[in-house]
């Protein structure tokens, strides 16, 4: 169990990939960790909490954070690793695709962040890190991918408007904007033409995110930063 003195992260998609490595990190930072996704297992942690429900329903968001809570007093850091990403040419994109993107990319990232935000209100402090992707930045013709830009440059925007809105309150908002990641999101057999697009020629793994949103973690100057990891790929073909 934890002590009110206890920093607490809460980390969406925490099952598998970047969101697990994500939830080994805090805890070795001596956070506790509130952990959600739709599949997430009960931990025998007792510094993890796990919290299942879709983040696409707001009934999730209120859940983790009052759940969090109630079992530890606060919510210093919010990493809102969730995400659904689909290619497709953009007039193949079906409502049902539309729906389940900007439901876990928006709707997901919206409700949670301004439960969180009202409780570091409260204690004076926190961290918000959104994870996007570096298409957002840098379109590429061999990943059609409207629906990404759309919703994960929206969290881009909003990571730098949360930034100054609560620069004075010591609340700090950054985002890590990662290039092709080594996960399931991918299937195993893309991995080698993945790999050509990156200028780097390989993929990153997860934990070269995790190490990116530790390091915002320990830079209490760094706010509004979009911090790319992605292989090169910002900086151009």
């Amino acid at each position: 169990m934890s002590t009110h003195d206890q920093k607490v992260a809460v980390i969406t998609g925490a099952s598998q990939g970047i969101g697990a490595g994500l939830v080994d990190a805090y805890r070795k930072l001596g956070y506790a960790v509130v952990a959600t996704s739709r599949t997430i297992a009960p931990s025998t942690d007792a510094g993890i909490l796990s919290v299942q429900g879709d983040i696409a329903d707001t009934a999730t968001a209120e859940r983790v954070i009052a759940a969090g809570v109630e079992r530890f007093g606060r919510i210093d850091t919010l990493v809102n690793n969730a995400g659904l990403f689909t290619a497709k040419p953009f007039t193949e994109y079906t409502q049902e695709d539309y729906a389940a993107v900007t439901g876990v990319n928006l709707v997901g990232f919206f409700r949670i962040t301004q439960l969180a935000v009202e409780h570091m209100l409260v204690q004076g402090s926190g961290h918000i890190v959104n994870i996007t992707t570096s298409l957002v930045d840098n379109a590429d013709a061999n990943v059609p991918s409207v629906l990404a830009s759309l919703t994960k440059g929206g969290l881009q925007s909003a990571t730098k408007s949360l930034a100054i809105e609560y620069a004075t309150r010591n609340i700090r908002a950054n985002a890590v904007s990662p290039g092709t990641i080594r996960t399931s999101m991918h299937p195993e057999e893309s991995y080698a033409g993945l790999a050509a697009l990156q200028p780097v020629g390989r993929l990153g793994e997860p934990g070269d995110i995790v190490d990116a949103v530790i390091y915002l973690e320990n830079a209490p100057f760094v706010t509004g930063e979009i911090l790319h990891v992605d292989g090169g790929v910002s900086a151009g073909h």
